[in-house]
């Protein structure tokens, strides 16, 4: 098994000083080490009852998208792209949010998700936990029920999990430093 945590790439001061991006490009680029991750983000899926009647996996942009398809094809979900403001091209509903470094908006299709469905909630990296929060409200707002939140790796150190105590989180990096 190849330690996935490797091939993450730190970048400093990126988007801005101060901050240290974490960049999965190079997890992206190795076939091997992509493969691996969407099937260890399945597994666990699985095996922490995250799957269990799950319809929709919510992916929010951009990198989040990259492993969202590949998941659902899988497990037979539908895919929920969640965007920034003026990517989606029919009636939306909204939500605003807080980043480390400023404030942001989400967006989703008012009909993607209904009473009926069970969401998967899909990004990257857990940092402060303002992106998925945003993705749950959204969510609940249209009536879906949320099995899960999953994380391709999660800065622990920043308490991320605080902002999601009601959702079961999962990731699959931990990053402790």
């Amino acid at each position: 098994m190849t330690n996935l945590a490797d091939h993450l790439r730190t970048v400093r001061d990126f988007p801005r000083k101060g901050i240290l991006f974490y960049d999965i490009s190079p997890l992206l680029d190795d076939p091997v080490a992509f493969r691996e991750a969407v099937d260890s983000l399945c597994a666990r899926c699985e095996a922490n009852g995250f799957s269990r009647g799950v319809t929709k996996i919510c992916a929010v942009e951009a990198r989040g998208f990259l492993f969202a398809p590949a998941m659902a094809y899988r497990m037979g979900w539908g895919v929920v792209p969640i965007r920034k403001p003026g990517k989606l091209p029919w009636k939306t509903i909204h939500e605003t949010y807080d980043l480390e470094y400023g404030s942001s908006e989400l967006h989703v299709h008012a009909d993607a998700i209904g009473n009926e469905d069970t969401v998967l909630l899909f990004d990257d990296l857990l940092a402060t936990g303002g992106t998925a929060a945003a993705m749950a409200r959204l969510v609940r707002r249209l009536g879906g029920r949320i099995a899960g939140v999953q994380f391709l790796a999660e800065l622990t150190f920043l308490n991320g999990r605080k902002m999601l105590r009601d959702c079961p989180v999962d990731s699959l990096i931990r990053i402790d430093e």
